[in-house]
């Protein structure tokens, strides 16, 4: 049996950097990974996805050049071999990079294998056992495949296999009208593909309040996308080298070449040997922590994706500095204390803090808000990029700011200066004196503030 001071299970944006401080310290750890390490946001979300959509977007500014009195001789043309290869360096280089740093460290072994438990803290990996009074879980999600009739009768994409392709759909069905798969319906869209968005729910973005998830379902629909929400009949045929897509009653078949599942994840944690441990899960197996991460089994921790108390590459990684903070640093974090925070990456993107609208009406508390339309904002006007708005809501007695919504041009940017200040407990009426830059997208928050009606 092979003794540490701790054990990781796991290598996604949370348990190489925990790891690395252990190892910094002297500490004797094994950090084991059953394929690449990075997790999802380096091998198959954040980095390469985002790369995708660099590629997109240049595409979709190029066809707009006359807009700007560019003018481009031919048609666009998209090499989808290159736009791929561009992903897969982006993923290989940051997963070289992890796998040079964690190597290079001397008192940390990296194990890759299928880790499970044999008891509360001993791990049996390739034939061997290993334990620690230690051990951090840290691993991930992977995409949901509803039971749908007809879904194992064709080949399907998640994902996680979309980013291999190196041809282009001709009709691409994405199953799934959240952040995921609208993210890929643009993508694909601005590649030339034709696209269809199936949502099983009544709106888009189900999360976002009716106002930001309609604006979203107009910027698809502006590029050509085609949109059926309430599509609660879905079913797959192979037909004539293609797939045959029904959404219920009432609606058109359509021929899809590809189809894209994208309609949530679920925690890794089916075959970990959790209940040998004794860890409690819920009942969608994500595993229970309490406010610091620890389960309920003593020095057993879970963080990222598997704890679902966060699905971002940010809250995994945020995951780690509280662990560490109150390990080796003897502090009192606490994942309450996190406001939460994230961003839709269509273009414009949509940046999002704190609560929504209806989250805040539900909370019983006296409220404002203010909306301002990008269309009167000079940097969108400036560069022709007018769709969305900014929507801030406040406490009308704190004078807290509570959420806020960015929807439109640098969306994704322009919200960390709300994040910020809610952060750092700032109120409304002292953000309304920052003399902000011109010209900017940001430069209008101090406008919107002052604009803030009680509801």
């Amino acid at each position: 049996m092979k003794t540490y001071d701790a054990i990781f299970i796991g290598a996604g944006q949370s348990a190489p950097f925990l790891a690395a401080r252990m190892a910094e310290k002297g500490m004797k750890v094994a950090l084991i990974e059953r394929k690449y390490l990075g997790g999802t946001c380096v091998n198959a979300g954040c980095m390469p996805t985002k790369t995708l959509v660099a590629s997109a977007r240049a595409a979709h500014v190029a066809r707009r050049g006359g807009d700007y009195g560019v003018k481009i001789a031919g048609g666009i043309e998209i090499d989808m071999r290159v736009v791929r290869k561009r992903a897969e360096t982006v993923i290989m280089d940051a997963r070289n990079g992890l796998i040079d740093w964690l190597g290079g460290m001397k008192t940390m072994e990296v194990v890759y294998g299928q880790a499970r438990f044999t008891g509360p803290k001993t791990i049996a990996v390739n034939g061997e056992t290993l334990t620690a009074p230690q051990i951090f879980l840290n691993v991930g999600a992977r995409p949901i495949i509803p039971d749908f009739p007809g879904v194992d009768d064709i080949d399907y994409l998640t994902s996680t296999s979309i980013i291999d392709l190196d041809t282009l759909p001709r009709h691409l069905v994405v199953v799934g009208g959240s952040y995921i798969g609208l993210e890929f319906a643009q993508m694909y869209r601005r590649f030339g593909a034709e696209v269809t968005v199936l949502e099983r729910g009544p709106k888009l973005a189900s999360r976002e309040d009716e106002d930001i998830s309609d604006a979203i379902e107009d910027v698809l629909r502006a590029e050509g996308i085609a949109v059926y929400t309430n599509a609660d009949g879905i079913a797959f045929a192979a037909k004539d080298g293609g797939i045959a897509v029904t959404i219920g009653s009432g609606k058109p078949e359509i021929e899809a070449s590809h189809v894209l599942i994208a309609t949530g994840r679920k925690p890794n944690t089916d075959d970990l040997g959790l209940d040998v441990a004794g860890v409690a899960m819920d009942a969608s197996g994500y595993i229970s922590v309490d406010d610091k991460l620890m389960t309920n089994v003593e020095g057993i921790y879970a963080l990222g994706d598997c704890n679902g108390r966060g699905a971002f590459t940010h809250t995994s990684y945020n995951d780690f500095e509280i662990v560490a903070a109150n390990l080796l640093d003897g502090a009192d974090r606490k994942v309450s204390s996190r406001i939460p925070a994230y961003a839709l990456y269509i273009d414009p993107p949509l940046g999002r803090v704190g609560v929504t609208e209806k989250e805040a009406r539900r909370s019983g508390r006296k409220i404002m808000i203010s909306t301002r339309p990008m269309s009167r904002v000079g940097r969108a006007n400036e560069r022709g990029e007018t769709q969305g708005f900014m929507k801030i809501i406040a406490d009308a007695e704190t004078k807290q700011v509570l959420g806020a919504a960015i929807l439109g041009i640098e969306g994704d940017e322009v919200i960390h200066g709300i994040i910020d200040a809610m952060n750092a407990g700032t109120t409304y009426p002292a953000l309304q004196w920052a003399v902000p830059i011109h010209p900017t997208v940001s430069e209008l928050i101090p406008t919107v503030l002052g604009d803030l009606k009680p509801v």
